[in-house]
């Protein structure tokens, strides 16, 4: 007998240490290897400061899957790990410990500050990475890489002087969203817009020098302090006499133009609208075109500023109810209305953004948009699901400049040079030594740094060497497949398309698979204010890290939000212990030898051929499925194959073999065992790598670990569709004949005569060679085959299948007398519980008071307790003609 696996299934004996195997061994090291396909993912670098959630633990295990799958079809897989130095967040977080430790920023300076930012980072930046190892990824951690490392820093300084050089990056005052709390302009990717209730203000602007005004109408009050005109449509016959006029603003006493423009909506409001250059991007665009210049009325840190005269120094919503109340108290206010509208907060702290004019560095979009966009048009990415190619589409059609400096410390700071004396900008990769322009020696570099999203999106090359022409860029590159949320397709997915056309001249994968949010049971968003969280790693640590990335993968579907129920998870480690307990029977059963022939298919019987011939199916199936990236389909499909066709059929057909005197016939079971559970384990592996490694070393004669084995193929000298016909018959048999026992409540060990009644001659062969399965799995005492029913009497249950029918004789199955009594005090018991419910429903006390769950849970028990005393009439009536 061989080495059995312990007799319980617990993955915390073995998971740490397969994992560590598998690393120790270089297992997850891609080579640079001419003779194979190369297959690349990169990993969505996670935050360094991060910890693992079920997004992450959802799209790693999907990027595990599919690479563990390749790397076993032959491919040199690479899956390609690393972390993003997330500027904002971790300046945040920084800036919060030396706050708490009495200290400021400012005074620890840029150098002192950074020392900080990098300790807290080799502190907690491993975590996740650690996190990840405990669900098992096998991506090569040799190639791990980071985005503040020197070669993707000088990557990030390349592009930057690349593009400024080709006119594509300049500096210029634009509105942006500025963030008060983190003190930083961020893109529009960074924004996110919830609709909120909040109110529409109608103004009367007077016209100078008459008694006549023009009623304007705003979301933003505070914002009239910048006001620099009034806006009307040229075609609009209500205003055409007061353009080229001169408004009175109100509060401020400062006077304004009235002015004509096509971006003024006839339709909308009044029909005039104030103009604010400096605080929002369409009227900077208006003031841009009628040369009204710039008038900043808001700080940096959201308070009003010296232009904004009496209200100055108040923060921006203070200032709103004065300025409201200001205006009602002078007669300026003409009404108040209720107004939805999406209001943008700073992604990262929830603060809501203010649009600010501010001199920022930015990336002219429009010549790299337009081959991102040729590019999907083309086919020469795939979005799946398809339909999310719409937002990508959307989004650099109406794509605008992207302002990427940022006001922080901690990040890649812009290679961008200012001469003190002449003003002279200067971008190059070192300090210069003096200025090109005037050849001052006093030069200092500009302190932004660079948006986080300019350095990852140049992941895909960067990662791989790039400037540098290495062996790795030129093998791995451009990567097969990017596995990310559907929320950050313009965030990111976006950035890398056009950044990888533009610097490599090619698109940097062919596929984009789109994962969903993993939602709570609810449906709800998990999130800290819900407490409604699951961690990743207490799940792991109850039931396993295979149980929990099964679950994860089956209840998933590319794009799609899915739920997660730690019932389902449970679910999932009884399916591991499930193909743990039947390795234990066929190990039990195996001669030391079994391995060492191969296996005969002219020796094999109906049950062997049928399985072989499953298993080849589900092979090419699961294969085509994941192809398809149908991973959750391909899941369920080698699931449904170990559980009910290996595990409750065949293992229940053999035994039979596995214990008789017919040496050939148990040796050939034996192999045919060990074959498919060999095959099983490979199919598995992917989705479940420990149990699967850890039953793979049980296994005799594999000199190789499972990680490293060869990825099942179809066979057509396994494909047995005859053996396949039959074996189905006689499990529908079996099944029908079982169910219909236990419809009459029949148990196991009391036998029966079984009278199948066909014509067919195919039908009958079948049954004739399925007679012991009968006998064995259907309590049936012998087996008569029939062509027709004549004979039969009517005291008979019956079977109805495919070309035949079953009859089993109720004499031998049944007590009458007995049953019948049975059945009285069944009956009994249920008109009992009928007149409870009902009583208590019909009483008005109880059903006005009590809650409405319980009303209806009591009405529920009414319908199940009359539809089970229906069946037991039935039944009653039933034997009682029958006897």
């Amino acid at each position: 007998m061989l080495e059995n696996l312990p007799k319980t299934y617990n993955p915390k004996d073995f998971e740490d240490r397969l994992y560590k195997y598998w690393n120790d061994n270089n297992h997850f090291v891609a080579h640079v290897d001419k003779t194979k396909k190369p297959y690349t993912i990169m990993m969505p670098p996670p935050n360094v400061t991060g910890s693992l959630h079920m997004g992450h633990a959802l799209n790693n295990t999907i990027q595990d899957v599919l690479t563990r799958w390749k790397r076993m079809e032959g491919y040199s897989a690479l899956w390609l790990p690393g972390t993003d130095h997330a500027s904002i967040s971790t300046e945040a977080k920084v800036v919060e410990k030396i706050n708490k430790e009495g200290k400021s920023k400012e005074e620890l300076g840029r150098e002192g500050f950074l020392e900080e930012a990098w300790d807290w980072t080799h502190k907690y930046g491993s975590t996740i990475k650690n996190q990840l190892k405990k669900l098992g990824v096998s991506c090569d951690w040799t190639r791990d890489r980071f985005t503040l490392d020197e070669g993707l820093s000088k990557a990030v300084e390349e592009v930057f002087i690349r593009l400024y050089d080709k006119g594509l990056i300049y500096r210029g005052d634009r509105i942006i969203n500025w963030c008060p709390n983190c003190k930083t302009a961020i893109s529009d990717a960074e924004v996110e817009h919830e609709d909120s209730q909040g109110h529409i203000w109608h103004i009367r602007y007077p016209i100078k020098d008459s008694n006549e005004y023009i009623v304007i109408a705003t979301t933003r009050p505070e914002t009239m302090l910048g006001d620099l005109a009034i806006a009307v449509n040229p075609e609009d016959e209500r205003y055409r006499d007061v353009i080229g006029k001169t408004a009175i603003l109100p509060l401020m006493n400062r006077e304004i133009p009235i002015i004509a423009d096509d971006y003024v909506e006839m339709e909308f409001g009044t029909g005039a609208v104030k103009i604010t250059p400096s605080h929002d991007p369409n009227d900077f665009e208006v003031g841009e075109r009628h040369g009204l210049g710039q008038y900043i009325i808001m700080n940096e840190d959201g308070t009003i500023s010296s232009n904004g005269g009496i209200y100055e120094g108040l923060e921006r919503y203070d200032a709103r109810k004065k300025i409201v109340a200001d205006l009602e108290s002078q007669g300026y206010l003409v009404e108040t209305k209720e107004h939805q509208n999406a209001v943008g907060h700073c992604e990262r702290c929830t603060t809501i953004v203010e649009p600010l004019i501010s001199k920022q560095w930015f990336v002219k979009m429009e010549p790299l948009a337009k081959p991102a966009l040729e590019a999907y048009k083309n086919g020469e990415v795939n979005f799946i699901p398809e339909r999310f190619g719409k937002i990508y589409t959307n989004w650099l059609e109406g794509i605008r400049d992207w302002c990427i400096s940022r006001q922080l410390w901690w990040g890649h700071r812009l290679p961008v040079y200012y001469c003190d004396e002449c003003g002279e900008i200067i971008v190059s990769r070192a300090k210069p030594e003096k200025c090109t322009k005037c050849n001052s020696t006093h030069l200092h570099q500009d302190t932004d740094t660079l948006d986080t999203w300019f350095s990852s999106a140049l992941w895909p090359f960067s990662t791989l060497g790039w400037p540098e022409k290495t062996e790795d860029l030129e093998y791995f590159f451009p990567t097969d497949v990017l596995i990310t949320g559907y929320d950050i397709i313009f965030f990111w997915v976006v950035r890398m398309v056009f950044s990888s056309i533009e610097q490599m001249g090619e698109v940097p994968f062919k596929d984009v698979f789109l994962t969903g949010l993993v939602r709570d049971s609810q449906g709800r968003k998990m999130s800290k204010s819900l407490g409604n969280g699951i961690d990743p790693l207490e799940i792991i640590d109850e039931y396993g890290a295979d149980a929990l990335r099964f679950t994860l993968v089956t209840g998933n579907s590319p794009g799609n939000d899915m739920r997660f129920y730690t019932e389902r998870v449970e679910a999932n480690r009884n399916f591991a212990n499930k193909l743990w307990n039947a390795t234990r029977f066929v190990l039990m059963n195996l001669e030391e030898d079994v391995a060492k022939e191969e296996l005969n298919l002219d020796s094999l019987e109906e049950e062997d051929k049928w399985i072989l011939s499953r298993l080849n199916s589900v092979v090419k199936e699961a294969t085509e499925n994941l192809d398809k990236y149908e991973i959750g389909m391909a899941a369920q499909k080698i699931y449904d194959f170990i559980w009910d066709e290996y595990c409750d059929w065949y293992i229940e057909m053999v035994k039979s073999r596995l214990y008789g005197e017919n040496e050939s016939s148990k040796q050939t079971a034996e192999k045919v065992l060990l074959f498919v559970l060999k095959d099983i384990l490979k199919l598995l592996h992917p989705f479940m790598p420990f149990i699967t490694e850890e039953i793979w070393q049980h296994l005799p004669d594999n000199d190789r670990p499972l990680i490293l084995s060869s990825w099942p193929i179809y066979k057509d000298e396994l494909n047995f569709p005859e053996s396949e016909e039959a074996i189905e018959f006689i499990k529908s048999g079996i099944k029908g004949i079982r169910n219909a026992r236990a419809e009459m409540n029949i148990v196991p060990s009391k036998k029966s005569t079984q009278i199948f009644v066909t014509k067919n001659e195919k039908i009958k062969n079948i049954i004739n060679y399925g007679q012991r399965y009968f006998l064995n799995l259907a309590s049936a005492e012998e087996i008569e085959i029939r062509d027709t029913k004549d004979g039969i009497g009517e005291d008979n249950i019956s079977v109805v299948l495919d070309r035949c029918e079953v009859f089993l004789p109720l004499k031998d199955l049944i007590d009458f007398e007995k049953e019948i009594e049975r059945l009285g005090k069944e009956k009994e018991k249920l008109e009992g519980e009928i007149k409870r419910v009902v009583g208590k429903l019909s009483n008005e006390g109880f059903v006005k008071k009590a809650p409405e769950k319980v009303v209806a849970e009591e009405k529920e028990k009414q319908k199940k307790y009359e539809e089970m005393l229906e069946k037991v009439m039935e039944r009653l009536e039933s034997i009682k003609t029958n006897r």
